[in-house]
């Protein structure tokens, strides 16, 4: 795994050293020797990490980490701070400025690259989703993601042996988070498969003795409820190898026995802002492709996603010799209804008539809307002869109650002609498949309307 990283220190021989080092590991290395350099770099290199000395003439590092956690555009590059200092303010004023780690010289050189190794894997995974989302805000699909000033109180979760190890995380995030607590790992993993709450960090003491902690961050990792969880884990100042271990597993911060409360409060802090971070870039890819595979009025999927659908369908059916049907629908005289009361009217009809059809279908079956007032409903392993029971039902589910229309009249007769074709065999193609259907659907129409054609054999 390689990265681009970039080095900030006015001490040459400093940015020397750790060039070599970083290099020999095959990671890309920009340096810069003082602030302002630092924040023009960032700008123009866009790193994917940040190590940053925080002891500098005119901008320290303090300062160079706030301007870059407070711009949206960079806001997201992790940002490790290294000092000669190992004062306890120091880490605290580093992670409060939003730094995701601090560092202190002389920098182990193990730890430093396991940590940056884990930081560049949870960034490529907040690229990949950045980049989806920034396309679908450029389309107008979804509105920008949220950055990461989100101060409101995050629900937390810490599990450990000790109930006064418990206590004392939940005294010192008092006012700030809300804190459950758990004593046992059985019971934490049962109660996060059956919760509706939804932690936004989970606290681990790897230095508890009744349970194996890296274990339990194995099964937190491993299960889908828990997986996006950013966990933070308190190890024992001298135990690095399961800190090691740990980064390597992908948890996301770690703090060192004694805790002190406002670090340990920093620290949440920060996991909780990254943690709404990332579900929102999460939320707004799911939203994207949702709108466009659907359609915005009617909630049904659209034409895109019926022909992809379909494809893949006619190919397993003709594969594996099953049934596969479709029910092409037109709504009958559906421009007066337009023309008469309006098109608000008009789309209260359409989401009306595919809250019934969604109704008169089975859970396997897939309504989309292909056009204006033109509907297919998908019908896997179905035969034409069922297919046909199913278009009656659709059909009688609109014509047997009048459309709300909040005009003077009150309500319309609305009704559909539906076009029923099943896959004809080995040979058939999905062009000929819907054509067939459409050619079912024209002669409903001719015959009457309100009314279900099957397509000529």
């Amino acid at each position: 795994m390689t990265a681009r990283i970039l080095v900030v220190d006015d001490n040459p021989a400093n940015v020397r050293l750790l060039e070599a080092k970083l290099s020999a590991e095959y990671f890309e290395v920009v340096t810069a020797t003082s602030g302002a350099t630092a924040l023009e770099s960032v700008r123009d290199t866009r790193p994917d990490i940040v190590l940053l000395d925080v002891m500098m003439p005119g901008i320290d590092g303090i300062e160079v980490c706030k301007r870059l956690k407070a711009d949206p555009a960079t806001h997201h590059i992790p940002i490790i701070m290294v000092t000669a200092l190992d004062q306890l303010e120091d880490r605290v004023r580093g992670l409060d400025a939003g730094a995701d780690d601090f560092l202190t010289k002389p920098i182990n050189d193990v730890s430093l690259f396991c940590r940056i190794r884990s930081l560049v894997r949870l960034k490529m995974l907040s690229d990949e989703l950045r980049a989806r989302a920034t396309s679908s805000e450029i389309m107008g699909l979804i509105p920008p993601a949220a950055n990461m000033a989100d101060v409101r109180p995050g629900k937390v979760l810490a599990i450990d042996g000790r109930a006064s190890f418990l206590e004392r995380v939940k005294t010192a995030l008092a006012g700030k988070h809300e804190v459950a607590t758990m004593l046992d790992p059985a019971t934490a993993l049962a109660h996060l498969g059956e919760t509706s709450i939804s932690y936004e960090l989970i606290i681990v003491n790897l230095d508890e003795g009744q349970f194996d902690g890296l274990r339990l961050c194995s099964q937190l990792k491993s299960l889908e409820r828990t997986r996006q969880v950013p966990i933070l884990i308190v190890v024992t100042p001298d135990d690095q190898q399961r800190l090691l271990r740990a980064l390597d597993m992908g948890i996301n911060d770690y703090i060192v026995r004694p805790i002190d409360r406002l670090e340990l409060l920093a620290r949440v802090n920060t996991q909780v802002r990254r943690s709404r971070y990332s579900e929102q870039l999460r939320l707004n890819v799911q939203a994207s492709l949702e709108l466009a595979v659907t359609d915005s009025l009617t909630g049904l999927y659209n034409r895109r996603y019926m022909e992809t659908h379909l494809t893949h369908l006619v190919e397993h059916s003709i594969s594996r010799g099953k049934p596969l049907s479709v029910l092409a629908i037109d709504v009958d005289f559906f421009k007066p209804i337009n023309d008469t009361y309006g098109h608000d009217v008009g789309d209260k009809v359409l989401q009306e008539l595919a809250s019934r059809m969604r109704d008169s279908v089975r859970n396997v079956d897939m309504v989309c809307r292909v056009g204006g007032e033109e509907f297919t409903v998908i019908l896997p392993t179905t035969d034409i002869e069922t297919a046909k029971k199913i278009a009656e039902r659709v059909r009688a589910s609109v014509s047997s109650k009048p459309f709300s229309i909040d005009m003077g009249s009150g309500s319309a007769n609305v009704t559909v002609s539906i076009g029923v074709a099943g896959l004809a065999g080995p040979r058939d193609t999905l062009e000929d498949f819907l054509r067939r259907a459409d050619q079912a659907l024209y002669a409903a129409k001719r015959g009457g309307r309100n009314r279900v054609r099957l397509a000529a054999a």
